[in-house]
């Protein structure tokens, strides 16, 4: 049996330091590479690290990947992004009154999703 363990989520960027800063901020961990080709923001757990590299191409349609984050309290978190750069979007979520997510963008674009608290028990791939 093949024994496989995710190295790295890849981010394709159109300046890695923006994203590279805005998600070592909103995740406390530490840069450990940052150049004009490449940033990595290194997780400290030992799991995937985040890799944000230089492609001048423009982002053409929402990405098919991206991170679901589950905070202690969703609010809080949701505004502490803000405060770094994230903004709050709406892509149809809205319409469907069971959702308990909150769709965010970074800096670049990068769309990914505030989950509800941790704390109310949730099953972690539960999305609503």
């Amino acid at each position: 049996m093949n024994m496989l363990s995710i190295q790295c989520i890849t981010f394709d960027s159109e300046n890695p330091s923006i994203p590279g800063k805005f998600w070592s901020e909103a995740l406390g961990w530490q840069i450990s590479i940052s150049n004009d080709e490449e940033v990595v923001v290194e997780n400290p757990n030992g799991g995937a690290d985040l890799l944000f590299l230089k492609n001048p191409d423009p982002r053409m349609v929402k990405n098919r990947v991206h991170l679901d984050i589950r905070p202690e309290n969703q609010t809080v978190e949701v505004a502490r992004l803000e405060n770094l750069g994230a903004k709050r979007i709406e892509i149809g979520q809205s319409a469907d009154p069971r959702t308990s997510w909150v769709v965010m963008e970074d800096p670049e674009g990068n769309l990914f999703c505030i989950l509800r608290s941790s704390t109310e028990g949730a099953n972690p791939y539960e999305l609503n």
